[in-house]
C-alpha cells in the first residue's frame, strides 16, 4: 500500500487566501486572449472602443492590484482531493477561514448574506460555496472561482422534454442570452450543462465555466455544438456592455451527463466577461 501524503488545514487555508486575491485582480490568460481577439476582429467602431475601455480597466486592476470589478463575488471553491492525501484538520473551516483571510487581505467587498430573506451581511464573504471531488492520486487542486450577482442572476435551468432535442436545448440557451440582454455585462461566458438530474445539471453549469476556452469539448459533437451556440449568439448584436457590435460571447462552454429516460435538463450558467478563477495544486 502506498504511503499516504499529509496536507494540513492551514495550507489549505494559505492557499485559499493568494486564490481569492489572484482570482480576483488578474484575469486568467485564456480570458484576456478571447478579449484581445475580439477587439481586434471587431468591425463595429463603439464596440471596439468599449473592449477597448474593458482592455484598459484590466491592465489597471494588474498594475495596481485592484480587484477587475467592484463585485468580488461569492467565493466559489472547487476542491479536487485525491484519495492518497490525509489532510489533518476541518477542510471546509479551513476553506472558509482562507476565504475570509483572503478578501479582508485583498480590500475585497464581502457580499454573502447569512440569510436570503433577512438579508445580514456575514461581514467577511463566507461561507464559501465548496464543490468537493474525491480523485485518484497524492495531490489537492483548488480552483477559487469568485462569481459575481450580475451574471449570475441571468443564469437559467429548465427540464425540457426528450422530444425537444438539440434544437429546444439550442432554442433555450439562445433565449436564456435574449432575456439577459445587457444585464449580464457581455461579452459574456456561458457554461452549459445537460443532462443528470436537475440539481447536478446546474452543478454542471457551473463546472462549465471553469474549462479554458481555448479548450473545446473533447466530444466532436459537442465541440460543434459549442461553435454554433457561439456564432448564434454573437450574430444577435447585444455587442459589448449592450452596445451593439459582433462580440456578444467570449465562449460556449458545454459539460454532459447520463440522465433518465424521460428528462432532458439543460442549465445555463452566465458568466461576465471577468469571468475569474485561480488554481493551485498542493
Amino acid at each position: 500500500m502506498s504511503e499516504r501524503r499529509k496536507l494540513t488545514a492551514a495550507q489549505i487555508t494559505d492557499a485559499v487566501e493568494e486564490l481569492c486575491i489572484r482570482a480576483n485582480t488578474q484575469l486568467p490568460a485564456d480570458v484576456q486572449a478571447a478579449l484581445d481577439a475580439a477587439q481586434a476582429a471587431e468591425p463595429w467602431p463603439l464596440a471596439k472602443n468599449t473592449l477597448g475601455l474593458l482592455q484598459k480597466n484590466l491592465c489597471i486592476a494588474t498594475e495596481k492590484e485592484l480587484p477587475i470589478c467592484q463585485d468580488t463575488g461569492m467565493a466559489c471553491v472547487f476542491v479536487a482531493l485525491g484519495q492518497q492525501v490525509t489532510l489533518e484538520g476541518d477542510l471546509y473551516a479551513a476553506i472558509n477561514e482562507g476565504v475570509r483571510r483572503g478578501y479582508q487581505k485583498g480590500y475585497l467587498r464581502k457580499s454573502i448574506t447569512a440569510d436570503p430573506l433577512q438579508r445580514e451581511n456575514t461581514g467577511d464573504n463566507t461561507p464559501a460555496f465548496i464543490t468537493l471531488h474525491l480523485v485518484p492520486g497524492d495531490s489537492c487542486t483548488i480552483t477559487v472561482a469568485p462569481k459575481g450577482a450580475g451574471s449570475e442572476n441571468m443564469s437559467r435551468l429548465a427540464m425540457l422534454k426528450p422530444a425537444d432535442g438539440v434544437a429546444g436545448v439550442k432554442a433555450f440557451v439562445l433565449d436564456t442570452v435574449a432575456q439577459a440582454g445587457a444585464n449580464p455585462c457581455p461579452p459574456v461566458i456561458l457554461g452549459v450543462g445537460i443532462g443528470g438530474s436537475f440539481d447536478q445539471c446546474a452543478a454542471l453549469a457551473k463546472k462549465a465555466l471553469l474549462r479554458p476556452l481555448d479548450v473545446p469539448n473533447p466530444d466532436p459533437y459537442y465541440a460543434a455544438l459549442e461553435g454554433e451556440l457561439l456564432a448564434a449568439i454573437n450574430a444577435t448584436g447585444f455587442g459589448p456592455q449592450g452596445f451593439g457590435g459582433a462580440t456578444t460571447c467570449l465562449g460556449v462552454a458545454i459539460e454532459k451527463l447520463p440522465t433518465h429516460v424521460a428528462c432532458l435538463p439543460v442549465a445555463v450558467n452566465m458568466s461576465c466577461h471577468v469571468t475569474r478563477r485561480a488554481t493551485a495544486r498542493l
